[in-house]
């Protein structure tokens, strides 16, 4: 008779861990709070407007290709997925660079823009494709001993690993042009990090993009949690939505079951756990089995940082790029204010994704919405964000319009929607508003990042940004691969090839 398994909570890593186990004949149901499936990966949909509400690019698609594969699916039967060329517009104070997949093109760019360090283009994606070839072994399997560093695979990858440098250091020793070490380093806030504390590993990160490129699925990143939770109804599986979990059910430290809010309560065989690791542990689980995790000592653990969110709908179209980055004045400055002092930054860095120019269908013709996010500190800085948050909108629409091509911006708007890390929290149920989950500290990564089988309780598992091997869309696929993988292979039921 198959396993009866329950995941509570529809983000992404939920979503593919229950299509790989469906597919291999699990029964699997899963639980989400919201209306919709997705989490962070889902629509946010008004007036004929549809945003992606968190990720809004992917990259390395294969991944998802080869999950789909794994349970007798092609992903182009249900997702269409569109390159963005050049990949995203970075805005200096004085100049505009705009890198493409295409290497020479890049290297091109780099020559024009900053003579001089067009070689270094070429070594940093050379070694880099090494490190990555290193890393990808360690981060695509589980770290649930301590004794997983003395594998080969994690021996084989520590002189890759760059220890004893932050990402901003590894990529000094490749460019000399300021800007052009930004341009790569600034993917460490995809983890919610600091490039100057970022471990120097994540130097992958922009490699990723510039080796595999940046991709739109039609209809947003949504369609990627859409296309998901098809499949698992497709095998059977079942989706609750609306459907808040009151608390996962244990007895002698063994997840046995789940308990909804009308006090029902649903047996299980195994439970995986995709909600917000530090929510989880303080608001679902019995805290008498969790001593390690007690809210006291989930505070003294490193977060992320968060983001302060507009959704704008625009009674017209920009002929500007896919994805914009306007970099602060004093990058430096602007990420230590987010990080260490956690102030709020009168320059900050923004980021604008302006999607109708690749995809018509998310909003009413001859109009568009744009995706406006501003990088913030988490909730542990305590500010007022309803006394903020107005003339904080109003900082970034003044940035905008000066410093970018999106001119009289605010003369167009039809609707718009703030999201603040109090909201981030409050109505998403991030812990301290930390939308990247734990930070990827050396002392929070593999062995010492939450594990996928997790240790503190019997039939329970994890998957999402907050367990092994971290945030960001392709590795949350992986963490999903992992922990599905190591439920199959103790049930010897063949593991996801890659």
């Amino acid at each position: 008779m198959a396993k009866h398994i329950a995941i509570v909570g529809a983000g992404p890593g939920g979503l593919a861990c229950a299509m790989l186990l469906s597919g291999r004949g699990y029964k699997v149901d899963v639980y989400e709070k919201q209306p919709y499936v997705g989490g962070r990966t889902s629509a946010l949909k008004r007036d004929g407007f549809t945003f992606d509400r968190g990720p809004t690019f992917l990259s390395m698609p294969y991944i998802l290709e080869e999950l789909f594969d794994f349970v007798g699916r092609k992903l182009d039967d249900y997702l269409d997925l569109l390159k963005v060329e050049p990949m995203y517009e970075l805005r200096f104070e004085d100049l505009v660079f705009s890198p493409s997949q295409d290497s020479q093109e890049t290297f091109n760019h780099i020559k024009t823009l900053f003579p001089g360090d067009e070689e270094g283009y070429n070594r940093f994606m050379a070694d880099t494709r090494r490190k990555m070839a290193a890393l990808l072994p360690v981060l695509q399997n589980r770290h649930g001993s301590i004794l997983d560093y003395a594998r080969w695979r994690t021996l084989k990858a520590l002189p890759e690993l760059s220890l004893n440098q932050s990402l901003y250091e590894v990529l000094d020793s490749y460019f000399n042009d300021e800007r052009l070490k930004l341009s790569f380093t600034f993917q460490s806030k995809y983890l919610g990090m600091s490039p100057w504390e970022c471990p120097g590993a994540f130097s992958i990160l922009s490699y990723m993009e510039h080796e595999y490129g940046v991709w739109h699925p039609r209809g947003g990143l949504n369609q990627i949690s859409e296309a998901m939770a098809s499949v698992i109804k497709e095998h059977g599986g079942n989706i609750y939505l609306d459907t808040p979990i009151q608390q996962i059910l244990t007895k002698n430290k063994k997840v046995y079951g789940l308990q909804l809010p009308n006090g029902e309560e649903r047996n299980y065989d195994e439970v995986v756990i995709n909600a917000d690791f530090a929510y989880a542990m303080t608001e679902l689980l019995n805290k008498s089995n969790l001593k390690s995790y007690s809210k006291e000592k989930l505070d003294k653990k490193k977060y992320s940082c968060s983001s302060f969110m507009i959704y704008v709908g625009l009674d017209k179209q920009y002929d500007q790029a896919h994805h914009t980055i306007v970099f602060s004045k004093d990058y430096k400055k602007n990420v230590e204010e987010i990080t260490k002092t956690k102030t709020l930054s009168a320059d900050p860095s923004i980021y604008i994704q302006n999607p109708i120019v690749t995809d018509q269908s998310l909003a009413p013709r001859g109009q568009s919405g744009l995706y406006i996010l501003a990088p913030v500190p988490n909730n542990f800085s305590l500010l007022d964000w309803e006394n903020h948050k107005i003339e904080f909108r109003d900082l970034i629409y003044s940035i905008i319009e000066e410093r970018t091509e999106f001119k009289n911006l605010r003369d167009h708007i039809v609707f718009e929607e703030l999201l603040t890390p109090d909201d981030w929290q409050k109505q998403h149920h991030i812990y301290q508003g930390a939308t990247f989950n734990l930070a990827h500290n050396l002392g929070q990564m593999m062995y010492f990042r939450p594990h996928n089988k997790f240790q503190s309780l019997k039939n329970c598992w994890l998957v999402g940004g907050g367990t092994h091997p971290g945030s960001g869309l392709p590795t949350i696929f992986e963490s999903a691969r992992i922990t599905a993988n190591s439920i199959m292979e103790h049930d010897k039921k063949g593991l996801v090839q890659r």
